[in-house]
């Protein structure tokens, strides 16, 4: 499948991992083309058809991800004990063949493995889940010491068009001050935030210092990525994660 984003990180050989655009699939306009989300109001066989061209182009994804109804909250399920549509915004694994997954479309797709391959992770981290704690449930949810977790982030709106009111930026600054850093104020009163600094802050106060990704920025680059904030009805991209199985 043409434009999937393989992420570019010192994971270990077992864990496969990789980001789809908004490009491959059947969906028409606003939904054009590869919507892979069943909430948006696309046609629901055009979105069964992209996660079946999904996996019929990439093989490799050894079934269908564990879908989750996300609600921009900090509940992590284990993919083994639930059934897709479970109501959550992250999902961990320690068994091959079990796939994580968040949709996104602005918010950023975090993904997480350690550095042994026995877990992975997928962390959708809007600014309501990062300010709420999601990143934080997510790592302590898995059953490994931060110290030993890697993290990807995928595309998100970028720190050049995510502008928000003092409230949001009051949230993190709250929380911690340090996160002052993220936010340039502008002369509307309002203030550009960086998601991207908002999850490293967050993760390295937690001890993960091995972060990659970022500078992807979803509103600008209308050719490969859905956005909400640009257009409103829009699709999701996914991100998936998973443990491959003895070869």
């Amino acid at each position: 499948m043409n434009d999937l984003i393989t992420p570019d990180w010192p994971a270990p050989a077992n864990v496969r991992a990789l980001v789809t655009t908004r490009n491959g699939g059947v969906s028409r306009s606003p939904y054009a083309s590869l919507n892979l989300a069943d909430h948006v109001e696309d046609d629901p066989q055009a979105v069964a058809e992209n996660r079946r061209l999904l996996r019929q182009r990439v093989p490799q994804i050894p079934q269908d991800p564990l879908w989750l109804k996300q609600v921009h909250g900090v509940r992590c399920v284990e993919v083994e004990t639930s059934e897709s549509g479970v109501e959550a915004d992250a999902s961990w694994s320690c068994t091959p063949g079990r796939v994580c997954a968040v949709l996104t479309a602005d918010c950023l797709p975090l993904l997480l493995c350690d550095e042994a391959g026995t877990v992975v992770s997928a962390v959708h981290a809007g600014w309501q889940g990062l300010a709420k704690g999601v990143i934080e449930a997510a790592v302590g949810t898995l059953p490994v010491v931060p110290g030993k977790l890697l993290a990807w982030m995928g595309p998100a709106i970028g720190p050049s068009a995510f502008e928000v009111g003092a409230d949001v930026r009051d949230q993190f600054f709250l929380h911690d001050p340090a996160a002052a850093a993220a936010f340039i104020s502008l002369p509307n009163g309002k203030w550009l935030g960086d998601l991207y600094l908002l999850a490293r802050q967050r993760l390295a106060a937690l001890g993960v210092m091995r972060v990659y990704g970022g500078g992807e920025c979803t509103v600008t680059d209308a050719a490969r990525f859905y956005s909400f904030r640009r257009d409103k009805v829009t699709g999701r991209m996914a991100s998936l994660i998973w443990l491959a199985g003895p070869a």
